[in-house]
């Protein structure tokens, strides 16, 4: 765009065509509005020779800067008065002062050949071009590349997203491919390669035809296709025989994800410990296979049964809006956009709810309604206003809250919930009812006792965890968002928690402070350790802020999540031990 408009400038702008009228001005104004960009010339003695009206987009100074024969230093200390100011660090401090930040713009006004990009403190990126005639008479536009910033930024995000799932695939210790509804794969980490003695490139966009024997293609063909058809997940245990004549009994667990038109084939294999039992997808099989010698077998789980298996739902203290509706609910809060959220919220729920802005009104508002005989279930005080609301509504014998704005605008129905489901049916460990709610899933062999939930809605990262934890023999549940994440804590109360801060729902932060904000005055605390991309890292501090413990950073490895629970673990043990 800015190649363009340099051309045509640089093409007419003789000091013949400046002199003449009308017509230039008007040729040139078209130009810059059809290219979104604003130009500026000035002669050999810097005084302006024309500027484009579009000068004022970018630039918010008077008109009469614009007129011909205006020096370009009047014009430049005019652009310094308004404010406007480069943000890039590297800048000197001495660029600061006007009469240096107007002489450095004149040098670099009369360099032959002068680009620069430049970060506005309104947020804005804007491409600087100057080029100098053999003439003397300068030239320079100016665009705004803000779009192209922003798709710039947001390439940079997704490679290094990608480069993260990349990364978390090579360091898993198990192997794991990924095929398209053409059987071809298109992904397979470093362990696969490993065990079939291949390079990626290799296995890459071909099918399991052209790499296995035709036999063992075949049986592969037969599941990868029933999953992708059907959905259903695909188990199985065979009995190889490795290179170096040891044998191991391999379990292969296929899985469908994706969306319909594109879906794609998720395999893991693994070793099994020797004389290793069957795993619990068989018992919710809907057909099990298998050879005589029973070296081999395999069994396909429908989706309904390998949700059960994966994410049950958990009992905790779930909302029922029939049974708290028509109950009366004061509000008591001077923030109007609090106020606001509060209010739709009850109101979608059934509450009678009103709202007041102060003590005083509250405690008028509490005194009429003990006068007419009206009962009041719960008021909720906005943290802001201090504690004088909690005790005027004790004086009058009704339950109170204590929350801040952002808990009013969040996480108000969760609250509430729980506030009449523990007056309901008792203590918060008492409500799960038996048999209901998330299982654990233990881990082969021995176990060592210790409940870690893992926050996690990425499927792949949930096999990351999974076969983690499962290898260092601790048993464990998997939350698919920061809703069920507090659910689960409170059903459970898991002894440590892997919180991803990017969740549906609640995020990581939010469900963090619901946790901790239920831990006060119990004399509990869980270790929550924040899991960061590491293109996030810069959120540390806003975990640490959240009531989260540790950071740990992705791609995750044994080594990492051992450390991590050795050094907060042991530090709770002892805590309790005192």
């Amino acid at each position: 765009m800015t190649a363009g408009i340099e051309k045509a400038a640089l093409a007419i702008m003789t000091e013949d065509a400046l002199s003449g009228g009308n017509l230039q001005t008007m040729l040139f104004d078209a130009l810059c509005d059809g290219l979104s960009s604003a130009l500026f010339a000035y002669d050999k003695n810097d005084l302006l020779l024309f500027a484009s009206r579009q000068v004022l987009n970018f630039f918010p100074i008077q008109p009469e800067f614009l007129r011909p024969s205006t020096r370009l230093r009047d014009f430049l200390g005019a652009v310094f008065d308004t404010g406007i100011r480069t943000r890039d660090r590297g800048q000197a401090k001495s660029s600061a002062n006007r009469e240096n930040w107007i002489s450095q713009r004149i040098a670099s006004h009369w360099r032959e050949r002068f680009e620069t990009t430049e970060h506005f403190s309104d947020e804005r990126w804007v491409r600087i071009i100057k080029r100098r005639l053999p003439s003397g008479i300068g030239v320079c536009i100016v665009s705004d590349i803000s779009e192209v910033k922003k798709r710039e930024e947001q390439w940079r995000v997704d490679m290094e997203r990608v480069q993260l799932t990349e990364d978390i695939l090579d360091n898993l210790p198990f192997p794991l491919f990924v095929k398209d509804q053409n059987m071809v794969y298109v992904a397979v980490n470093r362990a696969f390669c490993d065990k079939y003695q291949a390079v990626a490139d290799e296995v890459l966009g071909r099918r399991g035809t052209d790499l296995f024997s035709t036999d063992l293609a075949n049986r592969f063909h037969e599941s990868d296709r029933h999953v992708i058809e059907t959905g259903e997940m695909s188990i199985s245990r065979q009995r190889q025989i490795a290179r170096d004549g040891v044998v191991r009994d391999i379990v292969t667990r296929k899985q469908r994800v994706g969306k319909p038109g594109r879906y794609f084939l998720v395999g893991t294999m693994q070793d099994l410990p020797k004389d290793g039992g069957d795993f619990e997808e068989f018992a919710h099989a809907s057909q099990i296979r298998e050879n005589n010698d029973r070296s081999y077998r395999r069994a396909y789980v429908p989706m309904a049964a390998l949700q059960t298996i994966s994410r049950r739902p958990a009992a905790m203290e779930t909302f029922v809006p029939e049974n708290f509706s028509g109950r009366r609910i004061l509000v008591v809060t001077a923030d109007f956009a609090a106020e606001t959220a509060a209010l739709k919220t009850l109101g979608n729920y059934g509450f009678e709810a009103c709202v007041v802005h102060n003590e005083n009104e509250e405690a008028a508002f509490l005194d009429v309604a003990s006068a007419h005989g009206v009962k009041i279930d719960l008021v909720i005080v906005d943290n802001q206003l201090g504690k004088r609301g909690i005790e005027l509504a004790e004086r009058q014998n009704v339950s109170a809250l204590s929350l801040d704005g952002s808990q009013l605008s969040t996480e108000l129905t969760f609250l509430i919930a729980r506030h009449f489901n523990r007056n309901i049916r008792g203590e918060l460990g008492d409500i799960a009812e038996p048999g209901i709610g998330q299982e654990w899933r233990v881990a082969a062999g021995e176990s060592r006792s210790i409940q870690i939930l893992v926050a996690e809605d990425n499927d792949i990262n949930q096999i990351v965890f999974s076969q983690i934890l499962e290898g260092l023999g601790y048993s464990y549940a998997i939350a698919a968002s920061g809703d069920e994440a507090a659910r689960m804590w409170s059903e459970h109360r898991p002894e440590l928690i892997l919180m991803d801060i990017s969740l549906p729902g609640l995020n990581g932060f939010e469900a963090a402070r619901l946790i901790r904000g239920a831990e006060k005055g119990s004399g509990s605390h869980t270790p929550i350790i924040g899991v960061l991309p590491q293109a996030f890292e810069r959120d540390r501090k806003e975990c640490g802020e959240a009531g989260m413990d540790d950071v740990i950073l992705k791609p995750v490895s044994p080594d990492i999540i051992e450390t991590v629970f050795q050094k907060h673990l042991c530090s709770a043990a002892k805590a309790k031990n005192r």
